[in-house]
């Protein structure tokens, strides 16, 4: 098992049939010790939560997979906090795809002058770039093909399974009377160019409330896979 990425809140190692090992660990984005899963630097760390947010992948991929939405999940093993994934390329140096229900986080602070907190929003696909050094700016789908990092064929598959898959999240959630306001993904090619989710779908990644209380990623993940 070789280490080829040590990312902020997951390892990824190289396996000998050609998968990869995504290891999950307790640090979660955010900045001055308050989690922001839209923040580019590792704010804390919370013990447990590599598992939890694993539970919960390993939850939402399995889902999918029944759906037939493309995933690059092969298996996990909960204890040694690890998942198993098909090898595949990111767009350009990687992009961040968000889909939002409610106008909440960079959204608001951007927009402010037209949209009221936690306003609802009908499924809004937001592209940005992963660039630290830039702080992840957004980028258009002319933007993007006309810089070479996906084309619009591309970027309209990529706007369709984001919405289907953030939809497939917002009705798990609603089972437990919680609601989405907004979600974060990341996708990839695998080598026959297939277009698919990858990384993780976590209480990291997601803002979730219940009766307009904001639910912090450990405690979603306790609440969405209590019997």
């Amino acid at each position: 098992m070789k280490l080829t990425y040590k990312g902020k809140t997951k390892d990824v190692y190289a396996l000998e049939d050609g998968n990869y090992l995504l290891k999950f660990k307790d640090d979660v984005t955010g900045e001055n010790g308050v989690f922001d899963p839209g923040a580019n630097t590792v704010g804390l760390t919370i013990e447990g939560v590599g598992r939890a947010g694993l539970r919960l992948t390993k939850h939402f991929f399995e889902i999918l997979q029944e759906k037939e939405i493309p995933t690059h999940y092969v298996d996990a093993n909960i204890e040694e906090a690890t998942m198993t994934v098909k090898p595949a390329t990111v767009f350009g140096k990687g992009l961040e795809v968000i889909c939002r229900f409610r106008a909440v986080g960079s959204f608001l602070r951007r927009y402010g002058m037209y949209a009221e907190e936690g306003q609802p929003l009908d499924a809004f696909v937001e592209v940005t770039l992963k660039d630290d050094d830039r702080q992840d700016p957004p980028i258009t789908e002319d933007a993007l093909d006309m810089l070479g990092i996906l084309t619009k064929e591309e970027y309209a598959v990529l706007k369709e399974l984001t919405q289907k898959i953030a939809n497939t999240v917002k009705e798990e959630l609603a089972k437990k009377e919680i609601e989405l306001y907004d979600i974060k993904f990341e996708f990839g090619r695998l080598a026959d160019g297939q277009i698919v989710l990858i990384d993780e779908i976590s209480g990291g990644n997601m803002r979730a409330y219940k009766q307009g209380e904001y639910i912090e990623p450990l405690k979603l993940e306790q609440m969405m896979l209590e019997n």
